[in-house]
């Protein structure tokens, strides 16, 4: 496996990629601030994306000249697309321990707001059952039906105060 640097306008978008990622890219553009460009983008041998949409938007808003990649050479077009989902739909599927990430959280002096965590001033980040209605209004919910499956996604977002 091989990184290879790839100037921005060398990248292009799937245009059946299903997965939207606005709303994460500040978050990302955060992280490559905080910590580099640290995750290649991986493409295919023609310069499409495969995943990494969201790295390259904040790339670009970062104006950054070359970013890096793999170029995945040893897949068929249909693993290809079958990774595009694949790859985002694995993160779904984990969860965060609470308690251990409060403590992990606790022990290091880092400005968790930048990167999306919610802030509760003096209580901890996260609890089993947090008060949702000092933070937020009401939620925003929609749902979601995957046409070939059948599988329910429910996206709940809440609108800030």
């Amino acid at each position: 496996m091989n990184i290879v640097f790839k100037r921005l306008d060398e990248l292009h978008s799937y245009e059946q990629n299903p997965r939207r990622n606005d709303e994460a890219v500040q978050y990302v553009v955060a992280s490559i601030k905080e910590f580099g460009f640290r995750v290649p983008i991986l493409i295919d041998c023609n310069g499409i994306i495969i995943a990494g949409y969201t790295r390259r938007k904040a790339a670009c808003q970062l104006q950054l000249e070359r970013v890096p990649c793999i170029i995945a050479d040893d897949l068929t077009d249909e693993q290809i697309r079958a990774y595009r989902i694949i790859d985002n739909k694995v993160a779904e599927m984990s969860e965060w321990d609470y308690d251990l990430l409060n403590a992990e959280m606790d022990e290091l002096d880092f400005d968790w707001g930048d990167f999306g965590f919610v802030d509760c001033e003096d209580e901890e980040l996260f609890d089993d059952a947090p008060d949702l209605e000092k933070i937020y209004q009401e939620p925003e919910i929609t749902r979601l039906q995957c046409p070939k499956c059948g599988h329910i996604d429910s996206k709940v977002r809440f609108k800030t105060a």
